[in-house]
């Protein structure tokens, strides 16, 4: 056998040697990479609401009993139900009514003993002069609460295109009484609008139609 054939019988014997290891030796994977962290979004901060603006609260009475006791029950509701409707649709206002009578010394108690109410009170009146009751004034005070002090008073009259006390309209005693609930109705809006205006209210008023 010659040198070169013996040497390169050694080589491929030790590469075959080699090889053998290498297939029995077990391959170590290398440990997986760590997670990247996810940041955590922070929260979202809540709006605050804003503070809602005290509303007006009213308390509504009817002096029932008056002088001239004659005139009909429907009608001081007929006043009272459109003073508390309006004053209703014209803001936020919380208004609460009574149907009992209520007379100017209730209406004085009565703020005297509200944290936040207006007391409204409301008299129908026929003076020394009046026909019948199409001359009807109503008659509104305002007190405040607590105190009890005159915030305004006024009159209205049974028609809202008035000028002063006289009534564009049909002829004295020719009024049906459904037509002048109507009229008394009217007056009571009136009233709830002027206090209002008294009360430095901006809102825009509805008008009847």
């Amino acid at each position: 056998m010659s040198y070169r054939l013996f040497a390169a019988i050694v080589v491929l014997a030790l590469s075959l040697l080699s090889v053998q290891a290498q297939s029995g030796r077990r391959q170590v994977k290398p440990p997986p990479a760590a997670p990247v962290p996810t940041p955590t979004p922070e929260p979202t901060p809540v709006p605050k609401k804003a503070e809602k603006e005290p509303e007006l609260l009213f308390f509504i009475g009817a002096d029932r009993q008056d002088s001239f006791s004659s005139i009909p029950l429907g009608y001081d509701d007929a006043a009272l139900r459109g003073c508390a409707d309006r004053l209703r649709a014209a803001s936020s206002a919380s208004v609460e009514t009574t149907d009992r009578s209520f007379n100017r010394g209730d209406a004085i108690k009565k703020a005297k003993s509200e944290a936040g109410s207006y007391v409204v009170l409301l008299t129908l009146k026929l003076d020394s002069m009046a026909r019948s009751y199409d001359d009807l004034v109503l008659e509104f005070v305002v007190f405040a609460p607590g105190t009890a002090k005159v915030v305004t008073s006024g009159h209205s009259y049974l028609n809202s295109r008035r000028a002063g006390p006289v009534v564009v309209g049909p002829p004295s005693g020719t009024t049906s009484g459904l037509y002048r609930e109507q009229l008394i109705q009217m007056a009571g809006e009136d009233a709830a609008d002027r206090i209002l205006k008294a009360l430095h209210v901006n809102v825009d008023i509805p008008k009847s139609p």
